[in-house]
Formats: C-alpha cells, sequence, structure tokens
C-alpha cells in the first residue's frame, strides 16, 4: 500500500486510526494526511502523555505496515541509526577462510568478503530506507544533540544513505516519517522547515472519556467518566512538577478496574494515586485535595 495514496482525505484517515483505538480530532487528522500526501516528515510536540508516539503507532495498523522505532537518547549517533558491522561474525569468518585454505590468502579478497550484506547490521532508519512502505518513528527527537539533528535532516531530505562498502541505499518508497519532541529543547529551524508540524494538546474531557471507552471497554462507563474529570481536574493544578497525560488516565481506569472498583472515591483514589502521578510531591498536593476533586 501507498501511504501516499492509502486515505482519499482526512476524514477517512481519522476513521481509520480510529478503528485501531486512536482518536485523532479533524486538526491532527489534517496534518498527518497532508504529511502522508505530499511526503513530508510529520513533528508532533506537545507534554508527555499527550498520544504522540501512540499515533505512529496506529498509522503502522492503519496502513498494514511496519512500524521501526528509533528512540533518541543523549550522545546518538549516526552509526546508532544507522548500521554497524557484526565484528565478532567477521572475525569468525576471517578464521573460518583461513582454516579452509590452510594458511594466509588474499588481503583484498577477504577484505571484500567481509564488508558483505550479510554482517551488515542494519538500524532502524537503514531499515526504514530499505524496508518501506513502513512507519518511522523518531521518538524524542529533543534529546538528541545538534550533529543528529543534521545527519537527520540529510537523510529525511534525500531518503537515502551511502554505505562506503555497499553503495548508497534508496528508498523505492519514502517511509511515513514521525517525529516527536517534549520539547525540552529548541529543535533548529531547518529540521522544523523540513516537517510539517503540530503542537498536540490534552484532549477536551469528552474526548478522553471516548478514548478511555475506546481503549479501555472493560472499565464500567461510570468509572472511566470519574477517572477522567479527576485527570483534568488534576491538569488544572497548574503548580503540579507532572500532570497526568491521556496514557495514565488509560492506565489508572485499568488499575482500578483490575482491583474490582466501581466508583471512584477519595479512598479507591488515595490508594491508586501513584498510577497516575509519579512525583511525591504532586501525589501529597493532590491527595490533601481530594475531596475537591472528586466533587461532582
Amino acid at each position: 500500500m501507498d501511504p501516499a495514496t492509502a486515505f482519499p482525505d482526512p476524514a477517512s484517515l481519522a476513521a481509520a486510526v480510529g478503528e485501531t483505538g486512536y482518536l485523532a480530532d479533524d486538526d491532527l487528522a489534517t496534518v498527518a494526511w497532508l504529511a502522508m500526501r505530499l511526503g513530508r516528515p510529520l513533528l508532533m510536540e506537545g507534554e508527555p502523555g499527550t498520544g504522540k508516539t501512540a499515533l505512529a503507532e496506529a498509522l503502522a495498523d492503519a496502513l498494514d505496515v511496519p512500524l521501526i522505532r528509533l528512540q533518541c537518547y543523549e550522545g546518538i549517533d549516526a552509526t546508532q541509526a544507522l548500521y554497524d558491522w557484526d565484528f565478532p561474525r567477521q572475525i569468525l569468518h576471517v578464521r573460518a577462510l583461513e582454516a579452509v585454505a590452510g594458511g594466509p590468502r588474499d588481503v583484498g579478497e577477504v577484505e571484500e568478503s567481509l564488508f558483505d550484506d550479510r554482517f551488515l547490521l542494519a538500524r532502524p532508519v537503514l531499515r526504514a530506507l530499505r524496508e518501506s512502505p513502513c512507519v518511522l518513528l523518531v521518538d524524542e527527537i529533543d534529546r538528541a544533540d545538534d550533529e543528529f539533528e543534521a545527519f537527520l535532516l540529510e537523510v529525511l531530505s534525500t531518503w537515502s544513505v551511502t554505505i562506503p562498502e555497499l553503495g548508497t541505499v534508496v528508498a523505492a518508497t519514502p517511509p511515513v516519517v514521525v517525529l516527536t519532541s517534549n520539547r525540552t529543547r529548541e529543535l533548529h529551524d531547518a529540521l522544523k522547515r523540513r516537517c510539517l508540524y503540530h503542537w498536540v494538546e490534552h484532549p477536551g474531557l469528552e474526548r478522553e472519556l471516548a478514548i478511555v471507552r475506546a481503549r479501555t471497554p472493560e472499565v464500567p462507563e461510570a468509572l472511566a467518566a470519574q477517572v477522567v474529570r479527576a485527570v483534568h481536574a488534576m491538569r488544572s493544578d497548574t503548580e503540579l512538577l507532572k500532570p497526568p497525560g491521556v496514557a495514565e488516565t488509560l492506565d489508572w481506569a485499568r488499575a482500578l478496574q483490575t482491583l474490582g472498583t466501581r466508583e471512584l472515591d477519595t479512598g479507591s483514589a488515595a490508594r491508586t494515586l501513584g498510577v497516575a502521578l509519579k512525583y511525591r510531591e504532586d501525589a501529597q498536593r493532590i491527595s490533601a485535595a481530594l475531596d475537591r476533586i472528586l466533587t461532582p
């Protein structure tokens, strides 16, 4: 399936990812559709837990193509993204050649046999170029450095990489590229210009309730509504170090359902706050305000 023509319009894309359990609003569906139609990467920024990574997963499911994930981290370089050589197997190969030949072999012949595709360890970016159509998720690009951004920009501009020993690899079909950022630092303008951009907000109450119902149908509707209202009340507290995201809403609803909770009250909420809040200070602050938060 060619991703560029897989969906005739944004509404059909929204419907397709909706079947996987991801509910995209009109703005997100439109920018994702345009990115695929125009063959441009989609850069999504927003708070953690707003569904940025989940969109890439939903697109891969909807397109029925592989999802290839490149998780960025401090110090990542082109080697971790592109390829490496399997040195232990290369050494075994040389020893095997020496054993069969009974002595030294032509150096050029040995070197040529060493740098063969069978000893190549393809990393996510190279895999995406070779295995496309696929969805390439570059997760948390803001954690990488400037040099890695420059490398990635070059690949996204040409959809190709050169392996000196093997030649140039060009994607037959450009992969669908989704980049996510939690905005721990500003990305360079050059990378942003190459991408279509979308800021992902926390969903409104009704949409988040629809997400919980779609992703956790086993949770009673009344309990789901209580959890969503409580989470929205928490997010309204601007002094929280880390407000709960949609992922935490889903986890909290599942946890309460697993415990057999039918109604969210101060007792059940206090016992399970660690599912929704990941900082001690936040948990203490919300614990002191549970009566207010749980009041309809």
